[in-house]
């Protein structure tokens, strides 16, 4: 065998010392068996010759030189072009992305793919061939035996329908991964025939689901998924993938394009139902849309309606698949998704933290380009991906990209290269993929799949197509991109794309093609025509009794037992003060916890933060588990909690309520990030999806509610009458005016009311300890019935530590909720009475105080508290009312501006129940457009003012102008 003497650099000047006695030793096995030898090795035997005999000689590309100190070292021109060669290799993984084939109608935007090539780092052909493969590649397939093979097959891999982006992925373990399911296992899964031909029979069911609506109900808008045909086959491909793994349940949500035929091929809705909702069939059941008002429901349009579907794998699987019911307000439904999952996982029947099993559950969230990178929502729901209270076991992501938002281009949308680059932040894996390749679609939903499986973390995928109609189907596309759309004219569908394919490479024949076509146009048909019928049948019966779901399905319930027997609650309360004797319980929060010792003890008091813990503790003794999250929840912003302890030591953390023998649930408490919207979303989810579980969620101060008002909007308030969702929900939102400015006072208590109708929740505002132990008992009790509904509570702040406001023990144990509460020592002489003052929450405990430094006699007034603000406890104040037959006036006192709080709200229910001559006026600050002042001296000004119009009888004679209901300016 001769030595290759051209001009290029021979690889065993890379070798010297024990390293070449090691190639000397290899070439003596391939002399006597060259397949003893690694496949590179044979390959520079046979294209370099021996290496040399005598350590003292080197090869280089000038011949044979004597070894001297010097020459002992490797050529460094050499030893360059190997690192810039090592250079190329890492560019091409990282950047490949910028030059594959993503687009199905091509990137108008010029990208620079310098990096890429081998020119930019001097390396020709001849000096990449002058090394083996894998000494830039160590995975290299046999197949690729040099370097320049190598730098070839890599921007193949990486520069094809498919484009990775890994780079920003920090655990190494997970990067290599990555890589080598990209450079390898990708291409190591190919579809079987009949694989092929059913995906082909599915791009034709949702091409042809999409077009027969557009051609049989001309002018209605649907939000097809044209453009993005094959997002129905991924999410086919996910279900069989996460389901042989295990999953009993798959969530999904997604916003409205593409949800009707998501509903009909993966949730398998029939076609007839969907076809009758266009037809406006008359007679249906609540959860099938708009129509369902028949029935005294107020439903939504179809493209918002979610589902359930059961399906079955094999004999051994089986997997419960549910699309969440969504608004149009395009991501919030991600952290409903996301509870729902978590909800699905969480095994809630033993004291303790619930134990998560990721594998039960997968959740799949579809997103929408241009609303990935514009809605805040999705960087909150990202967040939870590690998160002790929130994660998942990893969330599979697809964002929907028809690179269009309504009629906004991407350049107008984002400032982002990709839409999916938010999720770089997060470490997520991203793989880009061409919607027009139907077979890499689902090769990149096997490698997530697995992803999720073997590292329990989100992943994204980015499905790049287009939008073959305009926003809707009666939107004109060509007014705002002429040149785009005369383009998707001519552009092929990806059915005919994929049946092109499929025929060049004899995978099937023309006949088959069109048999497919017209099996799927006669389901269709046949379904419309089914549809039709039962139209007609139902046209001719019996209109629907006048009774709605107000007064057969939602019920009110009989009244519910809370109270708890003394004994009971003793017990539990010296389970509750009891730690490790090992732990070193920080010396404030001791004196704390033994001052709760002595509550229950005759002449005791219950303050609100032991009420709260009694309560939990109780209701987790009947069998309830308990799901409580927020900012700081575990010791409470008011550090009025501290449900959980902290060693002062380690640092190890201990509740009670894990250990107490009592128990017979879950305790679940959390510290959520720095968010509303989202961890209120998830909340939600999870009460939905695990409605036995009394699911809180508590805002540090409760003006922070504002950032989650869509949630309480589209989803917490109307969910009932749009989609016949039940939750039990409870939100605490502090709420209390002491002087700590406008951001710290309100939690916007007329919103809520204002949204209030059709018993859709419950609105409170209390003034005892036992008032709220009561209430929480209650909600526990009506969870996971036709009577839950969600509850907003305006918690207290300073209240939580006032001595007017904790309970005797009796109340706990004897008592119940109560609407409305009777001023103690005053009304005792009903005649005398002229003056009636309703309030709510924290003034009500002012007025109390006030009470005692009156010296005057104070027969002639009387207060009550409402408790229960919605739904408007109307027997309670017509009982009260009628009790005083020389009432005068009827005064609403709160401590909220005039057109804040509860006062207009409360003006026509109260005028509606005051008898002849009784007037109803107004007593608090006047309107503003800031809840309230930042300076304490003005505060305390309009407290005391307001506090002492209440008992100034003066104005009962001649009322005082100023505190008149003013005019609407």
């Amino acid at each position: 065998m001769t030595v290759n003497s051209s001009n290029r650099q021979s690889p065993w000047q890379l070798y010297y010392g024990p390293n070449m006695g090691y190639i000397q030793e290899q070439y003596e096995l391939y002399t006597k068996d060259p397949a003893a030898v690694d496949a590179s090795y044979q390959e520079m035997f046979k294209q370099w010759g021996p290496p040399p005999a005598d350590e003292g000689v080197q090869v280089s590309a000038a011949g044979t030189v004597p070894a001297t100190a010097a020459s002992a070292v490797p050529d460094p021109a050499y030893i360059k072009k190997l690192v810039d060669a090592g250079k190329l290799v890492v560019n091409i993984r990282t950047y490949g992305h910028l030059a594959a084939n993503i687009y199905p109608l091509g990137n108008d935007t010029a990208t620079d793919t310098r990096l890429l090539e081998p020119e930019t780092y001097n390396l020709t052909r001849e000096d990449l061939m002058a090394f083996p493969a894998t000494l830039i590649w160590e995975d290299a397939p046999e197949s690729v035996k040099n370097g320049w093979d190598a730098i070839q097959e890599l921007k193949r891999v990486y520069t094809q329908s498919f484009a990775f982006e890994f780079g920003h992925v920090h655990a190494e373990d997970e990067r290599t991964w990555l890589n080598r399911q990209a450079e390898s296992g990708m291409a190591g899964k190919p579809l079987t025939t009949k694989e092929r031909i059913d995906l082909l029979k599915r791009l034709f069911e949702v091409e042809n689901f999409e077009t027969f609506l557009h051609r049989t109900f001309v002018g209605q808008k649907r939000f097809s998924v044209e453009g993005n045909d094959v997002l129905i086959p991924m999410l086919d491909e996910i279900v069989r993938e996460v389901a042989h793994d295990g999953a009993k349940n798959i969530l999904m949500g997604m916003a409205h394009r593409g949800r009707l035929n998501v509903l009909a091929h993966v949730l398998g809705k029939p076609y007839s139902k969907i076809f009758s909702e266009f037809l406006h069939a008359p007679h249906k059941e609540p959860s099938e849309g708009s129509a369902g008002i028949n029935f005294g429901w107020m439903g939504d349009v179809k493209y918002h309606l979610g589902a359930h579907r059961s399906i079955k794998a094999g004999e051994t699987i089986e997997t419960r698949i549910t699309l969440a019911n969504n608004p149009s307000h395009l991501e919030y439904v991600n952290p409903v998704v996301q509870g729902f999952t978590r909800a699905a996982q969480d095994d809630r029947t033993k004291a303790g933290y619930p134990e998560a099993d990721f594998g039960a559950a997968a959740c799949v969230v579809m997103h929408g380009d241009a609303a990935f990178a514009g809605e805040g929502i999705v960087a909150e729901s990202l967040n939870f991906k590690k998160l002790i209270g929130y994660e998942n076991g990893g969330t599979l992501h697809i964002i929907v990209n028809n690179r269009i938002g309504f009629t906004t281009e991407s350049s107008d949308s984002r400032s982002t290269y990709y839409a999916s680059d938010l999720a770089k932040g997060f470490n997520i894996p991203i793989v880009h993929v061409n919607a027009d390749d139907p077979e890499a679609c689902l090769a990149v939903i096997r490698m997530a799949c697995e992803y999720r499986q073997k590292f329990k973390k989100d992943f994204l995928i980015d499905l790049v197509g287009y939008r073959r109609h305009g926003h809707n189907e009666n939107d004109d596309p060509d007014v705002t991109q002429p040149l785009l759309y005369r383009k998707l004219r001519n552009h092929p569908t990806v059915s005919n794309l994929y049946a092109e394919s499929l025929k060049t490479r004899g995978f099937i024949d023309a006949d088959s093609v069109e048999r497919l076509k017209a099996e799927v146009v006669s389901v269709l048909q046949a379904s419309l025509d089914e549809a039709k019928k039962a139209g007609e049948a139902a046209a001719g019966t019996k209109p629907a009794p006048a009774n709605t779901p107000e007064t057969t399905v939602r019920r009110r319930s009989a009244t519910t037992t809370t109270s708890v027997p003394l004994p009971n609650l003793k017990a539990i309360n010296d389970a509750m003060l009891k730690w490790p004797a090992s732990f070193n319980i920080y010396s404030k929060l001791e004196r704390i916890l033994k001052r709760r010792a002595t509550m229950l003890d005759e002449g005791g008091k219950v303050d609100w933060g032991h009420a709260e813990a009694l309560a939990f503790a109780t209701i987790l003794a009947d069998g309830k588990p308990i799901r409580l999250s927020g900012q700081d929840s575990e010791r409470g912003t008011f550090a009025h909690r501290n449900i959980v302890m902290h060693d002062t030591q380690t640092g190890e953390s201990y509740c009670s309520l894990h250990t107490i023998p009592q128990a017979r649930a879950t305790f679940a408490v959390y510290n959520s990030p720095l968010s509303e919207e989202s961890v209120l979303g998830f909340e939600y989810g999870y009460n939905v999806y695990s409605p036995e579980t009394l699911t809180i969620w508590e805002a540090q101060f409760g003006d922070f509610a504002n950032a989650a008002q869509v949630v309480f909007d589209q989803f917490i308030s109307s969910g009932r009458d749009k989609w016949s969702e039940y939750s039990s929900l409870v939100m605490l939102l502090p709420h209390g005016y002491e002087g700590q400015g406008p951001e710290h006072s309100s939690a916007r208590l007329e919103r809520f009311l204002q949204m209030s109708a059709n018993d859709n929740w419950t609105v409170a505002n209390l003034s005892s300890a036992a008032q709220y132990f009561h209430l929480l008992r209650r909600q526990a009790a009506l969870s996971d019935t036709v009577d839950a509904k969600p509850l907003i509570m305006m918690s207290p702040k300073s209240l939580l530590r006032n001595p007017r406001v904790a309970s005797d023990p009796s109340q706990f144990s004897e008592g119940s909720f109560q609407l409305v509460l009777e001023q103690p020592g005053l009304g005792t002489k009903p005649e005398a009475v002229e003056r009636l003052i309703f309030c709510s929450g924290k003034v009500a405990i002012d007025l109390d105080t006030a009470i005692e430094t009156i010296q005057d006699d104070l027969s002639w007034v009387h207060i009550a508290r409402i408790e229960q603000l919605y739904p408007f406890p109307k027997v309670e104040v017509e009982r009260i009312i009628s009790r005083f037959p020389n009432l005068k006036e009827i005064v609403w006192v709160q401590e909220e501006p005039q057109n804040m709080g509860a006062w207009n709200y409360m003006q026509p229910r109260l005028n509606a129940r005051a008898p002849k001559g009784v007037s109803v006026r107004y007593n608090g600050r006047p309107k503003r457009s800031s809840p309230a002042t930042g300076f304490s001296e003005v505060h305390q000004a309009e407290h005391q003012r307001l506090v002492a119009g209440a008992f100034d009888r003066g104005t009962l004679v001649s009322p005082d102008k100023s505190m008149e209901p003013q005019r609407v300016r």
